[in-house]
């Protein structure tokens, strides 16, 4: 078409899909530009501010590698990651909840009752649960895999001083559908601002914080995959987590507990442990493919 205008561009490259598209991306992506076209009309878009857009794409993509994908990270601070995950949150299960840009595929086995912590010093976290179905009965043979950050603030990937697998392992639950693990308690810390997505929140005068949280991945034959963080009740970030990651129901509760309190079996750390240490008992209920 020679004739194209700003009234009839959308309609042209609607116009342009094939026949035999997928109907799938049809959708979707004809969606997308319908958007894309509305806003650059919608705020008149100059050349200068398209190409500060470009390049601020170009320098996500420089700063991302293996470990760290600024994609996902400018995702999540602009609230696309946990509104897709809303929308496919079913109101029978545990809400999920951001991946994040940090996950790593593969961690080592962790026994029940293993210790994450290793040689870090306190304070010690014994988080323990049930996976469940949505009627109350547990899910036997469910697999959680479980990540955090170290105490100061980051994850393995992103530290050299750490172990590849530091605060990360994968948990295969029995018959009982329960699960048990010590770890150190998690602290607040924040994104990565030292790439274009942290040029974004100091544009919109934003910080950089997450509450302190465990994040998990579980899986069941016949279930849907759930992925989602726990976070502590008594976090200052809870209300103003910068990835928009907090619902009601993944808010958990430590208890402060005398050492004498601890298991004295079915812990790596059972008969170790000679001060208070925090517990949490956090179910997560998981939803039937339909």
């Amino acid at each position: 078409m020679r004739n194209i205008d700003e009234d009839n561009i959308t309609d042209t490259f609607m116009g342009y899909m094939g026949s035999d598209m997928d109907p799938r991306l049809r959708v979707v992506l004809g969606c997308l530009v319908k958007h894309l076209h509305r806003f650059a009309t919608e705020v008149n878009l100059t050349h200068e501010e398209w190409n500060k857009g470009i390049e601020f794409l170009e320098k996500a993509g420089r700063i991302s590698n293996a470990q760290r994908h600024e994609f996902v990270l400018l995702s999540d601070v602009l609230g696309l990651s946990s509104l897709v995950d809303m929308l496919h949150s079913s109101p029978q299960g545990t809400s999920s909840s951001v991946l994040g840009p940090f996950h790593i595929p593969d961690s080592p086995p962790l026994p029940l009752g293993g210790d994450l912590r290793k040689d870090f010093p306190d304070p010690i976290l014994l988080v323990k649960g049930t996976i469940k179905d949505p009627q109350g009965n547990p899910i036997p043979d469910a697999t959680l895999d479980i990540w955090q950050t170290a105490p100061n603030g980051l994850y393995s990937s992103q530290d050299p001083d750490q172990e590849t697998y530091s605060f990360h392992g994968i948990q295969s639950v029995g018959d009982d559908g329960r699960y048990a693990f010590t770890t150190l308690r998690p602290v607040e810390y924040t994104v990565p601002t030292d790439g274009p997505v942290g040029d974004i929140l100091r544009a919109c005068g934003r910080h950089p914080w997450r509450p302190a949280h465990l994040h998990f991945i579980v899986k069941a034959d016949g279930y849907k995959t759930l992925v989602t963080e726990i976070f502590s009740a008594d976090d200052p970030y809870l209300d103003q987590d910068t990835v928009f990651g907090v619902r009601e129901d993944l808010i958990m509760r430590y208890q402060k507990m005398q050492a004498s309190s601890f298991p004295d079996e079915g812990y790596d750390l059972s008969g170790k442990v000679d001060e208070p240490y925090w517990k949490v008992v956090f179910d997560l209920t998981l939803v039937p493919i339909d």
